[in-house]
């Protein structure tokens, strides 16, 4: 299960609205071995495309360096699919190369890429392990010590 507070949650919902019709990428860090998302690091698609994401390796080399000297591992890596549901690709699947990770899609189809959209969101979380694609709960909390929504 993926436990997340709610303004990280609100944070990664706006910038996959933010960058549609691109797909939006980034990454929640969290000190090592604490399965706690804190850290919200959005990226840069450098594929600028409505399909496919990809982090800029020159970032993610950067990223990566950042949290090893903060004692931190990437908790969620996140993206946005900007036409189809919020399901992992296979794609997404053959790229999946962090097997503590949970992986967040949103989707932004349907209308859900407008500020001003109301509607529900769709925001999954899947475990991504040796090709194997796991869906599991995610509970949103106001903190981290108070209880789920």
């Amino acid at each position: 299960m993926l436990t997340i507070d709610s303004a990280t949650y609100e944070q990664i919902v706006a910038h996959a609205r933010r960058d549609h019709p691109d797909e939006a990428c980034g990454v929640v860090a969290g000190p090592e071995g604490s399965d706690r998302p804190v850290r919200f690091i959005p990226m840069l698609n450098a594929a600028m495309s409505p399909t496919f994401y990809e982090f800029d390796s020159g970032d993610l080399f950067r990223l990566y360096k950042e949290m090893d000297e903060r004692d931190e591992v990437p908790v969620v890596i996140y993206h946005s699919h900007t036409a189809t549901e919020a399901y992992p690709s296979r794609t997404d699947v053959k790229l999946a190369q962090e097997p503590d990770a949970h992986y967040v899609l949103v989707s932004t189809r349907n209308g859900a890429d407008s500020p001003t959209y109301d509607g529900e969101v769709e925001f999954r979380s899947y475990r991504i392990v040796d090709g194997v694609v796991t869906e599991e709960e995610v509970r949103i909390v106001p903190a981290y010590d108070q209880p789920a929504q």
